[in-house]
């Protein structure tokens, strides 16, 4: 017979509580080592600011997505070859795409030498060519499959199939954020998600505390672009007991259950869209902003998206990205002259008055700023396929061997150009860089060694670059 009175509580043990009891919980303390231990689990705020392995240029990055695959030779590098070869079979044995294409393709575009650096660049970009000086061009980026579901996710997240964490992801885990009232890694896409969807900012296995928030900024209040910034019946005092009551609630509810990831990532995002109520009314309010900062961006949603994202790092998010549209815009299979020219009108502006502003501010210094897409396009015509282009040969189909990007500001050599594809734009043939390697240097430039920022999680160590990278230190100022 017990001498101890019945608890009922004792009744109604779930497995993990069954395990955490028996053999003086080891088995849940083996359980929880497999799966690695959260920020949380340490009694530390996961979103606290946390300093790099070493000193770092860049302190925050801003990720300009082109999604869809810009053509390089229409953008960021020239080919004068091409021109001559313009409809003409081109003498490459090793031109293989992912559907039969036709002949040569010159550029519809004029480029011309700009700053002191006489950087090339595409009459597309005006703006952002009187930023050359300021242009690391890479030219020689290769990725490794022509599909855009898997080079989307290798771009964003270093691995083109599996589930792992995004790029933004390993910088909020690594650096936390200095404004504990804004998420430490937002992304701005208007109009809906791109391909692939959240994946593309996922936390993957790491705490969710570090995924991405997404913002729709085709909405212009921030009550529509952040869903129930406001609460409209109880004043802030009144939802802070509320919210400390729900807390110390869910906390017990959380000890109980050994501190399960996924529940502390929930309760941390109720704490933090308490706090945001007031900081990212300001932050997204670009209305706040004087007259002729707003009239530098111009007008429309890219405007619109870029000044709020200087305005977000200013205030000390880590981590921005900022996509051009839904879907894959860049992505142009035929027409490509009408809407190439179209989408740069739409993001020029804005994107040199970015580098501008920051310059003025004093930011470009540490804030790394990427441009580019997933890949990039052939160099010869993508031929009618049913249901297709049809009847156009006015188009480029996928390119991943050969493609261009840009980096500016955050330790990067301004006004240089890196690698080459091969005399018509097609392949990386002179100091190639895969993603892995842009990604490695990333993360350098940001004070971390690619192989040391890892995180064990399934009995092993993880990282961005998974066993492959090197920092490309041409690339450095």
């Amino acid at each position: 017979m017990s001498h101890h009175p019945e608890d009922l509580s004792h009744h109604f043990y779930t497995r993990r509580d069954f395990l955490s009891r028996v053999g003086m919980g080891m088995g849940a303390a083996a359980f929880g080592g497999l799966f690695g231990q959260t920020k949380a689990q340490a009694g530390l705020n996961p979103l606290a600011s946390k300093p790099s392995q070493y000193f770092g240029r860049a302190k925050r990055v801003i990720h300009l997505f082109m999604n869809g695959g810009p053509s390089q030779v229409g953008t960021f590098d020239p080919k004068p070859l091409l021109t001559k070869h313009h409809g003409k079979a081109l003498p490459m044995d090793y031109l293989k795409t992912e559907r039969k294409t036709g002949a040569g393709y010159r550029s519809p575009f004029e480029f011309a030498q700009h700053g002191q650096s006489g950087i090339e660049i595409s009459e597309l970009f005006p703006n952002v060519a009187k930023c050359a000086d300021d242009l690391c061009v890479i030219r020689s980026m290769h990725a490794d499959v022509p599909n855009h579901e898997p080079s989307l996710l290798l771009m964003n997240c270093g691995e083109s199939r599996l589930v792992r964490p995004s790029l933004g992801s390993w910088v909020s885990y690594g650096l936390g954020t200095t404004n504990q009232n804004l998420p430490g890694f937002i992304t701005m896409c208007p109009g809906g998600y791109p391909i692939q969807e959240s994946q593309n900012w996922q936390a993957g296995f790491l705490p969710g505390s570090f995924q991405g928030t997404y913002i729709d900024t085709k909405h212009k209040k921030v009550e529509k672009l952040i869903e129930n910034i406001r609460n409209q019946r109880l004043d802030s005092t009144q939802q802070r007991k509320q919210l400390d009551l729900v807390q110390k609630l869910n906390q017990r509810h959380l000890e109980r259950r050994q501190q399960d990831a996924q529940l502390e990532a929930r309760l941390q995002s109720y704490e933090l869209a308490y706090r945001m109520q007031m900081d990212a009314t300001d932050a997204f309010d670009i209305e706040r902003e004087p007259q002729h900062v707003r009239d530098l961006y111009g007008n429309g949603t890219q405007a619109r998206q870029m000044l709020i994202a200087r305005r977000l790092v200013e205030r000390g998010v880590r981590f921005v990205q900022v996509w051009h549209g839904p879907g894959q815009p860049w992505d142009n299979h035929d027409d490509i002259e009408v809407r190439h020219r179209k989408l740069a009108e739409q993001c020029d502006q804005a994107i040199g008055a970015l580098l501008t502003d920051l310059k003025q501010r004093g930011m470009l210094d540490d804030t790394l700023v990427i441009w580019g897409g997933e890949f990039g396009r052939t160099p010869t015509v993508e031929l009618p396929t049913p249901g297709s282009n049809a009847g156009k040969i006015n188009g480029r189909d996928h390119n991943h061997y050969g493609f261009s990007m840009w980096l500016a500001g955050g330790g990067v050599k301004g006004g240089y150009i890196h690698g080459a594809t091969d005399d018509f734009g097609f392949q990386a043939i002179e100091k190639p860089v895969h993603v892995h390697d842009l990604h490695a240097t990333i993360l350098h430039l940001l004070g971390f060694d690619h192989e040391e920022l890892t995180y064990h999680y399934a009995g092993r160590d993880f990282r961005l670059t998974d066993v492959h990278g090197k920092v490309v230190h041409e690339l450095l100022a």
